[in-house]
C-alpha cells in the first residue's frame, strides 16, 4: 500500500533516486530505471508518486543534455568532479524545470537551495544557486 508523501519528501526521494543513478553510472553498472525507482522508493512502480517517476525518468533519459547545459555555466568546475549529491540536485532541478510540467524558475531554484542547505556543505548552496540562475 502506497504512502502519501509531502512534496518536500518527494523531492528528497527523487534526489535519492538520481544519486543512485549517478552512483551506478559511475560504476558502469546496468541501469533499469523501473527497478531503481522501486528499490529507492520501496514500493511497486505503479504506486510511486507521479512527480517522482516523471522527474527521475526524464532526468535519466536526458542526463547528457542536462549535464552539457549545466557544464556551460560552471566556469572552473567540471560536473563530474562535483559532489554526487550536488550532481543529483542539479539534475533534479533542470529536469523539473525543463521536462516536468510548468513550474516557475524561482521555485525550482528555491527547492535546489533548500536541498543544498540540508544535504551539502555549508556554502555549497551558493554554487548551486549560481549554476541554476545561469542555466534555467
Amino acid at each position: 500500500m502506497s504512502t502519501i508523501n509531502s512534496r518536500n519528501q518527494n523531492q528528497i526521494i527523487a534526489m535519492s533516486c538520481l544519486y543512485d543513478f549517478l552512483t551506478r553510472a559511475e560504476m558502469n553498472l546496468e541501469i533499469d530505471i523501473k527497478e531503481l525507482l522501486e528499490r529507492v522508493c520501496d514500493e511497486p512502480f505503479e504506486d510511486i508518486d507521479t512527480y517522482i517517476s516523471e522527474v527521475v525518468i526524464k532526468a535519466i533519459k536526458n542526463h547528457e543534455e542536462i549535464i552539457s547545459a549545466l557544464q556551460i555555466n560552471m566556469k572552473k568546475w567540471k560536473f563530474s568532479r562535483l559532489n554526487r549529491l550536488a550532481q543529483a540536485i542539479l539534475l533534479l532541478s533542470v529536469s523539473h524545470y525543463k521536462y516536468v510540467g510548468s513550474v516557475e524558475r524561482g521555485i525550482v531554484i528555491d527547492i535546489a537551495i533548500r536541498l543544498a542547505k540540508r544535504f551539502l556543505d555549508r556554502d555549497d548552496y551558493i554554487f548551486i544557486n549560481g549554476v541554476l540562475e545561469n542555466t534555467l
